[in-house]
């Protein structure tokens, strides 16, 4: 994807503290010199980041990894040592005060761990303040504030004080002021880790209810990892300010590139990364009813459990729960067809799904945009995706029983 195409591209980045900076920076390029014997703190080590429009990436690593740095790289509040930002194609590396303050109030809002919020303001004040240091007109800061405090599911607290909040609903009132701005990009440094697990879990759930409709693009920092699986399109995970590795969830569940990544991402439940589309059940194809014939039968009408139907062109029609007494009339298929089932996008987690799965209700059928199916989740899938995930797990473990393995080896030296 050109840059042009994307919403950040983070290129060759680096930030170093220390006396002269921009001379070790020389010295590391060239590789005369190693980061650590630099006499500098590298807290951004060649970093580079391709992130999609509409896409949540996360920024994941331990305490002092560099990751809110980055973050604060990206809108300049921290400025690199070398290399270049891209906002949509537009390079901000060197961008002056002026042009920072346009590219900061259109482009880019930011969500900071704490709620930071004013508390001589109203909840609608303190979310149109952005708007006013803008030079937005009084009702239109009010307006648009209101609106975004019923994004966010705060309509009728804009009269209140922040000191008459939950910490949840201080940080919605958090997210609506960055909302307020409508700017295609989104930071979000360690936003809700500050709150209990119960409405932090709330307001992982609420980020992606707004993502939904707002389509923007999100860089979010957390030390959490199952956080990360929830959220994440893509995961970056940052040791000593380097990008050890950047993909999909899955990806790095399943294919750990280090020691280090293997630690961090033990705990992730596998149901956290697993698409829709990656576990419907292969045994279970559909009935293909043309016309007035039927040109594809299940192979065992005796399994249990539904049967999706779909046209010559491979679009669903609908799906029968009882296969067993059918015979090969497209007649009988069409008068057992139901539309009481659950449509899930091959890219929807299947987490939220599996207590329907679970309870024996409406089948889970899993269908694209153009209504072409995917195929059928079923108790089967499901159980050989956590057999899958036994597999993954215990060849981790297998390989850290052996110190001179590859992954050790290389994390050996990425440590020095």
């Amino acid at each position: 994807m050109e840059s042009s195409e994307l919403a950040i591209e983070i290129r060759d980045l680096y930030k170093l503290y220390g006396p002269k900076p921009e001379a070790a920076l020389g010295h590391i390029r060239s590789r005369s010199m190693r980061p650590e014997d630099s006499g500098h703190f590298v807290a951004l080590n060649n970093v580079n980041l391709a992130i999609e429009p509409g896409k949540i990436c996360v920024i994941m690593g331990l305490s002092g990894s560099g990751k809110s740095t980055l973050l604060r790289c990206i809108n300049r509040l921290i400025d690199p040592t070398g290399g270049q930002i891209f906002i949509q194609g537009h390079e901000i590396t060197h961008a002056s005060t002026k042009e920072l303050r346009r590219i900061r109030s259109s482009k880019i809002s930011m969500v900071f761990q704490h709620f930071a919020l004013l508390p001589h303001m109203t909840v609608l004040d303190n979310v149109a303040f952005g708007l006013r240091i803008a030079g937005i007109s009084r009702k239109e800061r009010r307006d648009r504030a209101a609106h975004a405090l019923e994004l966010v599911g705060l309509s009728g607290w804009n009269d209140r004080k922040p000191s008459n909040l939950s910490g949840g609903m201080r940080q919605r009132v958090g997210l609506a002021r960055a909302l307020v701005m409508d700017t295609p990009v989104l930071l979000m440094d360690e936003p809700f880790s500050a709150l209990d697990p119960l409405i932090r879990e709330e307001m992982q759930q609420e980020l992606l209810r707004l993502q939904n409709t707002l389509n923007k693009t999100i860089v979010f920092v957390t030390h959490d990892p199952n956080e990360a699986a929830t959220l994440g399109n893509r995961i970056a995970i940052l040791l000593k300010g380097e990008v050890v590795q950047y993909g999909r969830p899955l990806d790095i569940v399943i294919s750990p590139a280090n020691d280090y990544v293997r630690d961090f991402v033990r705990g992730i439940n596998v149901f956290n990364v697993l698409s829709a589309g990656q576990i419907v059940d292969p045994a279970r194809p559909p009935v293909v009813l043309t016309g007035t014939s039927v040109t594809s039968l299940p192979i065992s009408r005796s399994t249990a459990g539904p049967v999706a139907v779909t046209d010559g062109t491979g679009r669903i029609l609908g799906v029968v729960e009882k296969t067993a007494s059918l015979g090969a009339s497209a007649a009988d298929w069409q008068s057992a067809l139901s539309q009481d089932y659950i449509r899930i996008a091959p890219d929807q987690l299947v987490a939220p799904f599996l207590e329907e799965l679970s309870r024996n209700g409406r089948p889970l059928v899993v269908v694209r945009d153009d209504d072409s199916l995917v195929g059928v989740v079923t108790g089967s899938s499901v159980l050989k995706a956590l057999a899958a995930n036994s597999g993954v797990k215990s060849k981790c473990e297998e390989a850290r029983q052996q110190p001179e393995s590859k992954s050790a080896m290389a994390a050996e030296q990425r440590a020095g």
